[in-house]
């Protein structure tokens, strides 16, 4: 057997490809290349054919011929113990119930329901209808043996033959599930109790339902013992707890290779819940950042609202009260120019001077002219104030427009956001393809613990850009592999003398 020292400095036992079959015949190898014709298989099939046809047709005769003997058997014995008319239905309870348990036993294990009772039951009925059958022969027991023999033989073969089809459909049930054995060995246990015990307690708690696979793991458990012991003896030094793990796991029903991998297994598992801690606090930062970006762009659009009704509201009241203010000034001026026409009028009529209520008439035209002026000036206040209200809808509609672009950048920044998040993910999958990789080619060149970590360290500074060793905090390194940090500014220095050697992962 060729025992390989890999870089770790465990020994790599071969396991055996297979285990030798329950019945410990060798496997005869020949030198000469088999051919088989085409008429050994024809051949082969019609001989398994009539075998099981002959046992089938058999097995239904010796059931027939054992139900048939013990019968009569049993209903002498209820004719003798006064059964009367249920003598006849005793056997067929007795032996039919043997037949239905065991059937009734057969579908709870293909249902997956197993229990142990039904079959205890069916056994307990089988060695009655025996003691019943030798009770059945004529005189007592002790005095005619060979009598109570014969009469306790042929429910034997009714149960021998019921047994037989059971175990066969057992058997057919065991290889449809996948289970290729029974379990240990009977002469296993008589040759080697204390490891068969130990070998049935593992594939009963940890499922192992092959008994070659489990010779296999012993096998490989066990050289690889002898292999460490001889290895640790040869260079005087006691084995590390990594190279007796496997013999520590096997009573978990691991192999060699499967606890020598737990370690590596334990340590990927705690980078992935690093970076998976990681990830949650950056996006857990990006969705607060993204919470206060959209707080502020409701905050903004808020304002600009407010501020747009604010002068809509100020420029209608403008024009209410200009509208308001040029209504009352024109209704004051014509009110006083009627007033002062009717008072001329009057004047002129009394004193009979048409001259002078001619002249205060046109005194009257000029101040109506002076009213119209004045309701001019109040108009065109108002359109000053409706001019004023279209500034005001003008600035709302910019303050609209501003809240739009708001929300557009908005969406540009999730969307910007989103676009990081995926790069970040394709950059990480990138690292770890990268990682894995190297992790490979290690293993394939066997490097020790030290260069493999001085190259993790290079492939963390090659990650920031390569330049500068200072941007990888020694902190980081020493979780990163696990050491102190004057062993991590030592791994920093050869990573840097790598990546100046040209080390690209």
């Amino acid at each position: 057997m060729n025992i390989t020292k890999p870089l770790n400095g465990l020994p790599v036992i071969p396991v055996p490809a297979a285990a030798p079959a329950a019945s410990g015949t060798p496997a005869r190898v020949s030198d000469a290349p088999a051919t088989v014709s085409g008429a050994a298989p024809k051949e082969a099939a019609r001989t398994l054919r009539f075998l099981t046809a002959l046992a089938i047709v058999g097995g239904v005769v010796l059931a027939a011929i054992g139900f048939t003997g013990s019968y009569s058997g049993l209903v002498k014995l209820g004719e003798q113990h006064h059964f009367g008319w249920f003598a006849h239905v005793f056997p067929v309870g007795i032996d039919a119930g043997i037949v239905v348990l065991l059937a009734l036993d057969l579908h709870m294990i293909r249902k997956r329901t197993p229990w142990p009772l039904v079959r205890v039951i069916a056994h307990f009925l089988t060695v009655c209808t025996i003691v019943f059958n030798a009770a059945a022969a004529p005189g007592p027991v002790r005095d005619d043996i060979v009598g109570a023999a014969m009469h306790g033989v042929l429910p034997v073969l009714f149960i021998a033959a019921v047994e037989a089809a059971r175990r066969l459909l057992i058997k057919a049930a065991r290889i449809e599930a996948g289970i290729e054995s029974d379990g240990v060995p009977l002469h296993r246990w008589v040759l080697a109790p204390i490891s068969s015990w130990a070998m049935f307690r593992r594939m009963k708690l940890y499922g192992l339902t092959s008994y070659t696979q489990a010779v296999a793991l012993e096998q490989s458990r066990v050289v690889y013992g002898q292999m460490l012991k001889q290895q640790t003896t040869k260079e005087k030094r006691k084995a590390t707890p990594a190279e007796l793990l496997p013999l520590t796991m096997a009573r978990f029903g691991l192999s060699v290779d499967e606890a020598l991998a737990l370690p590596q297994e334990a340590e990927e598992a705690a980078r992935l819940r690093v970076e998976q801690e990681a990830q949650r606090k950056a996006d857990a930062e990006s969705r607060a950042v993204q919470r206060a970006k959209q707080a502020e762009i409701e905050r903004l659009r808020t304002e600009g609202e407010i501020e747009a009704a604010r002068h809509a509201v100020a420029a209608q009241t403008g024009v209410a009260a200009a509208e308001s203010k040029a209504s009352r000034a024109e209704a004051e001026a014509l009110a006083a120019a009627r007033t002062e026409a009717a008072a001329k009028g009057a004047a002129a009529i009394e004193s009979a001077e048409e001259a002078d209520a001619n002249k205060r008439a046109a005194e009257a035209d000029r101040a109506a002219a002076e009213t119209r002026r004045r309701a001019a000036e109040v108009n065109r206040a108002a359109a000053e104030a409706e001019k004023a209200a279209a500034e005001a809808r003008r600035i709302a509609a910019e303050d609209r427009k501003a809240a739009a672009e708001a929300d557009r950048l908005s969406e540009t920044a999730s969307k910007d956001a989103a676009e990081a998040k995926r790069r970040a993910a394709e950059t990480r999958a990138a690292a770890a393809e990268t990682e894995l990789r190297a992790v490979e080619a290690e293993d394939q060149a066997r490097l020790t613990p030290k260069e493999r970590g001085a190259r993790k360290v290079a492939r963390m500074i090659l990650a920031t850009g390569g330049r500068d060793a200072e941007q990888v905090e020694l902190t980081a390194i020493a979780d990163a592999l696990g050491v102190s940090v004057t062993t991590a500014s030592e791994r920093r220095r050869e990573a840097m003398e790598l990546i100046g050697g040209g080390y690209q992962p």
